[in-house]
């Protein structure tokens, strides 16, 4: 299989151009981390952003960094730290999980709109990714957004990038907004709570004025012999104190919380972020679920009802890591029925190339949604180049 990897936006899109014209189909790679997510590849040669690399603006001032889609995002987040600041969206690394090599790319990050247990506060890629350049399926380059954010009539080539995972355009590159690192973390961690007593606690502490940043559980058997509950809070030391202080007395019901600072707590976010409690447990299938926090634990409950099943809670209670066996559907059947009936959306994260051909990877969509998806699936990638395939059969 030939391996494209350009080193400029113009010779890109000479090799699309190309590839057009001989209807040769194409997956979109980056570091090559992430290539486990979705259905099998149905493409015939590997177009790579590896080849295009390098920090091209960065306003510490403006909080705005630029970079080429194929830049490791380890060298984007050095030269965010030695300023002082962040990707405000705290994204997941992968490579635990999937087992995979390689380096994460910010091109990817913006692909797959990768976020972590930030999100709650901080939005998800999509929300401070203000810019875009990417060649189409004609071989054209596109350019949308810029330096600031800005009011966005019509369609929002820049959200629409994020999450489309190499399906719409090969991307070469992307600006973000950033943050400063806050002054100092702290961590109330609450032992013993069931789930629904958990997730009681998350959502106060989230409804709270002490601006949560993570709130996280591990049910007992995740990662140590007790239940733990985690809620994350950021800033300067003076404002920590006092936020740690009114957080306990609110939360008084639920126990004595201890409190992690330094290591220990980057550590155990970090975990969260990435999942690994379920990436040490094997071959299994991993599943992602996002549903309304207060009924996460009713998703877990029927799921385990039918299936052996282990898992943990992000974003309050509204993000399920699930962790299932693989043996005949992966459990799909069960957890998008659970899914169905409490609202939300699954995506099977981790699981063998051969039910991940048999059973859809992302939330099925409806009838006129699929039309839609396909619809602009066409209007960018008439030929059906890029990734296809890979989020939706026929698509």
């Amino acid at each position: 299989m030939s391996v494209y990897q350009p080193r400029t936006e113009a010779e890109a899109a000479d090799l699309v151009a190309a590839a057009a014209a001989r209807r040769e189909r194409l997956r979109i790679v980056g570091g090559g981390t992430r290539t486990a997510i979705g259905r099998p590849a149905q493409d015939e040669a590997t177009l790579s952003s590896g080849g295009l690399t390098g920090i091209t603006l960065y306003e510490p001032a403006e909080l705005v960094i630029r970079a080429l889609a194929g830049t490791p995002l380890a060298e984007v987040e050095a030269r965010l730290a030695a300023a002082h600041q962040m990707l405000p969206f705290e994204p997941m690394d992968h490579r635990a999980l999937l087992g995979s090599a390689g380096e994460p790319t910010i091109g990817a990050v913006a692909a797959g709109n990768i976020s972590g247990p930030r999100r709650i506060t901080a939005g998800a890629a999509r929300d401070s990714l203000i810019g875009v350049r990417f060649v189409n399926g004609r071989g054209e380059v596109v350019k949308s957004g810029g330096r600031v954010m800005k009011n966005v009539t019509g369609l929002d080539l820049v959200k629409l990038m994020a999450g489309s995972w190499g399906t719409l355009g090969f991307l070469t590159e992307v600006t973000f907004k950033v943050l400063p690192v806050p002054e100092r973390t702290a961590t109330l961690v609450f032992p013993g709570l069931d789930d629904g007593r958990a997730v009681e606690a998350l959502s106060l502490g989230l409804g709270s004025p002490f601006e949560i940043t993570g709130a996280a559980h591990w049910p007992a058997g995740i990662g140590a012999a007790q239940a733990r509950t985690f809620l994350r809070i950021e800033g300067f030391s003076a404002s920590i104190d006092y936020r740690l202080g009114e957080l306990r007395r609110l939360l008084r019901r639920f126990g004595t919380p201890e409190v992690i600072e330094g290591e220990a707590a980057t550590a155990h976010w970090r975990a969260v972020r990435d999942a690994t409690p379920l990436a040490a447990e094997g071959d299994g299938a991993v599943w992602r679920i996002s549903t309304a926090p207060s009924r996460g634990p009713q998703v877990t409950a029927a799921i385990a009802r039918e299936r052996m099943a282990t898992w943990f809670y992000d974003w309050g209670g509204g993000l399920i890591w699930l962790r299932t066996d693989t043996a005949g559907d992966a459990g799909a059947a069960l957890v998008r029925a659970a899914v169905a009936r409490a609202g939300g959306h699954a995506t099977l994260v981790r699981a063998p190339e051969a039910v991940r051909a048999s059973v859809p990877v992302f939330e099925p969509l409806s009838e006129p949604l699929m039309r839609l998806t396909a619809g602009i699936k066409a209007a960018h990638d008439p030929a059906g180049l890029f990734n296809p395939g890979r989020m939706y059969a026929g698509v």
